[in-house]
């Protein structure tokens, strides 16, 4: 802000410089005149300028004017970190929300109020010592200090209402006298005792739960009060360090005499025990003699039969056992017997169908034949095919003399039929 005054400054003394009656290289009276001339022509020269820099001097003015008040009052708001800013228009009355950023404030439009997100621990101080600026009072009238810290922050869903309802000092003018007046009050209930040691927590819950439903109503959501050191009154603390030293030591002589019977008793128990633990010996000893005695007698009479028994076991073992031998070789004979029966029945069937199989070849065969010999009567041509077909892959070159009617060559090597049919040498046979 100090580099941009300066920076105005140097413009306005530069203009100052340019401006007629200003200019202070033609002469060295600071009004422009030269040296020597007459002080009337020299105020009217200055005035003439003046005049005429008027209008430069008020524009100047108020741009410097306008600069410095950006300058100092900018027109845009931070948003502080963990809080919200609310901004009010004062014409229309409604209310903007920025969480992070900035917002573009204009002065005499816009009013912007920052409340806490996060939450905020209130330490109060007056009632912290009991020697302090206001301490409390208990039921016995004693003044004690309470170490108190209440967490606390905004109802998120009503900023905008609260952004015109809340105090600027939240702590000091709202959260401070509903604390103190629910403190007070519920203190001067207990004794010191029962703040000090056995009801604390009640308290502590009491105090909370009052005060959360107090802040409610203003738009504050309390998280919890926590109380910590108790200050007690200095003479209050000496004599009831001292009373707990005389009870501590009355506890401890009256522990002491009963652990001292409780000793002597235990001693006459261990002897007791240690009496009856021998009698119990001494008893379980013989009766364990005598127990021993009927057991052998009972099991000689117990033994002797069951040695029969095994006996008797063993043989039907052994019987039985020649029996399933028996048994077991007639088994197999039978069924060696019953395998070679099936074995040569097999064989008489496969012999059956071999015979068979040979009559089916057979027939089939004289068939076949039967019809390639009609075939080849009405087809004579066949013969040569096939004599071809099975020589072709054997024989390459036949050397064969031609016939003498020109007819197929291969009738040299087949031999030809006359006009019955028959082969050459058919024919020369007969």
């Amino acid at each position: 802000m100090n580099d941009r005054l300066q920076s105005i400054r140097n413009a306005a003394a530069r203009l100052k410089a340019r401006l007629p009656g200003f200019s202070r290289r033609a002469g060295a009276d600071g009004f422009g005149a030269p040296t020597g001339a007459p002080i009337g022509a020299s105020m009217k020269g200055a005035a003439g300028g003046l005049l005429r820099a008027l209008p430069w001097l008020a524009g100047l003015t108020a741009v410097a004017g306008a600069v410095a008040l950006l300058v100092a009052h900018p027109p845009i708001h931070e948003v502080p970190r963990g809080e919200v800013s609310l901004r009010t228009n004062a014409l229309t009355g409604g209310v903007a929300e920025a969480r992070t950023g900035s917002l573009l404030v204009i002065p005499g439009l816009h009013d912007v109020r920052d409340l806490p997100l996060r939450d905020r621990s209130y330490h109060p101080t007056r009632f912290a010592r009991a020697n302090g600026e206001a301490p409390l009072q208990s039921l016995e009238g004693l003044s004690l200090g309470l170490d108190l810290t209440v967490r606390w922050t905004v109802d998120p869903a009503r900023l905008a209402q609260l952004a015109t309802s809340l105090p600027d000092d939240i702590e000091a003018d709202v959260i401070a006298p509903a604390l103190q007046g629910i403190v007070y009050r519920q203190i001067a209930t207990h004794t010191v005792r029962e703040i000090f040691s056995t009801q604390r927590g009640p308290i502590q819950a009491a105090l909370e739960g009052e005060l959360r439903r107090k802040l409610a109503a203003d738009g504050i959501v309390l998280r919890g009060v926590d109380i910590g050191n108790v200050d007690l009154p200095a003479e209050y603390r000496q004599g009831l360090e001292g009373l707990l030293a005389e009870g501590l030591a009355s506890e401890k002589m009256r522990y002491t005499l009963e652990l001292k019977e409780k000793q002597v008793k235990q001693t006459e128990l261990e002897a007791a025990a240690d009496k009856v633990r021998r009698e119990t010996a001494a008893e379980a000893a013989a009766r364990e003699q005598v127990i021993a005695a009927r057991g052998q007698e009972e099991a000689m009479k117990h033994v002797l039969p069951f040695k029969q028994r095994q006996v008797e076991q063993r043989q039907l073992e052994a019987e039985a056992e020649r029996v399933a031998r028996v048994r077991m070789a007639e088994g197999n004979a039978q069924a060696r017997g019953i395998e070679a029966d099936g074995e040569a029945k097999a064989r008489e069937k496969l012999a059956d169908a071999e015979a068979y199989r040979q009559t089916r070849i057979g027939k089939v065969a004289v068939d076949q034949m039967a019809a390639e010999g009609a075939l080849l009567s009405r087809h004579p041509l066949l013969i040569q095919k096939a004599m071809a077909d099975k020589l072709s892959d054997k024989v390459q070159v036949i050397i064969a003399p031609p016939p003498a009617d020109g007819g197929f060559i291969g009738k040299t090597l087949l031999g030809a039929r006359n006009e019955r049919g028959e082969t050459a040498s058919e024919g020369a046979a007969q």
